[in-house]
């Protein structure tokens, strides 16, 4: 199901390094100096993330007073717990990664169309899992200090315990794709999709076709009884960036279904079977990114 090819109509995308698409572009303005005859200049650049693919993303959402996304508190361990999971938009993976480790997932597969995310996300993997390696024999080596007298089954039950991660490369990946780019392969293989602040950047890019698209195919890709929890932004939010390319300006003035019918459209025309609210405002999330989460039932 991968792919990196874009599909019709995709917006057009300055070629990197081996043939890539760059999912980002450039603002530059000259600043002319004060010296000599205004001889002087000076040229900015200011990155334009036209895939809402930012780097940070999560310092630029999570209130620094809180140690874990307040996403990962309001969701229910039944939809993770043993699950295969689908995570669209996975950024720098580590909602993915946070959501194998709290609901021990079956398995759990971050997409994103930048490849540099990806990357990203992938070495949060390593290191994650470093850490946890040092932080589990750092207490081995304080149980054996404590405890000499240990019988077998305790420390059966300490290492167990103290390698609760071990299989966690087992459980994670990550895949660079673009999810709306084809239909292809689309059999029922996941029990809970996230797309968490995902829809505003397919619809500015690929129209109202690539948004019906998105839905469609998690439709396929979910189990009977599956879960699919969305994190729709508002259209104010649109607003603030359809200058991001041309693409997004046209595609804004043409969009005819709005964030408010989303849930008219799910569950009337794609054929989700119910919905509820989970919550409406986020504790823990800086102002801009308390946004409603939206759980759909197949």
């Amino acid at each position: 199901m991968a792919t990196s090819t874009e599909p019709e109509g995709a917006p057009p995308a300055a070629k990197g390094p081996k043939g890539e698409a760059n999912t980002k572009g450039s603002n530059e303005h000259r600043e002319v100096g004060a010296g000599s005859g205004g001889g002087s200049q000076k040229r900015k650049r200011k990155e334009v993330f036209i895939y809402g693919n930012y780097r940070n993303y999560y310092g630029y959402r999570i209130d620094r007073n809180v140690g874990e996304d307040p996403r990962l508190e309001a969701f229910k361990k039944q939809w993770f717990e043993k699950k295969d999971c689908l995570d669209i938009g996975c950024n720098q993976g580590l909602v993915t990664i946070g959501l194998a480790m709290k609901f021990k997932c079956q398995s759990i597969l971050g997409v994103d169309i930048d490849s540099g995310l990806i990357e990203t996300a992938k070495w949060n993997l390593r290191r994650i899992m470093r850490q946890d390696k040092v932080a589990t024999n750092n207490v081995k080596a304080q149980k054996s200090s404590d405890s000499p007298q240990s019988s077998p089954e305790e420390l059966a039950s300490e290492l167990s315990n103290g390698n609760k991660h071990q299989d966690l490369f087992k459980i994670v990946s990550f895949r660079r794709e673009n999810f709306v780019a084809s239909m292809d392969g689309c059999s029922e293989q996941y029990d809970t999709i996230l797309c968490l602040s995902v829809t505003k950047w397919i619809h500015l890019n690929w129209g109202d076709d690539g948004l019906v698209t998105l839905f469609v195919k998690i439709w396929r890709l979910l189990r009977p009884g599956g879960v699919f929890i969305m994190e729709p932004q508002p259209w104010s939010s649109y607003k603030r960036n359809r200058l991001v390319s041309e693409v997004a300006r046209n595609n804004f003035n043409t969009i005819c279904i709005y964030p408010g019918t989303f849930r008219e459209i799910l569950l009337d025309k794609v054929g989700f079977r119910s919905v509820e609210l989970l919550a409406e405002r986020l504790v823990g999330t800086v102002s801009g990114f308390d946004r409603p989460i939206e759980v759909y039932h197949k």
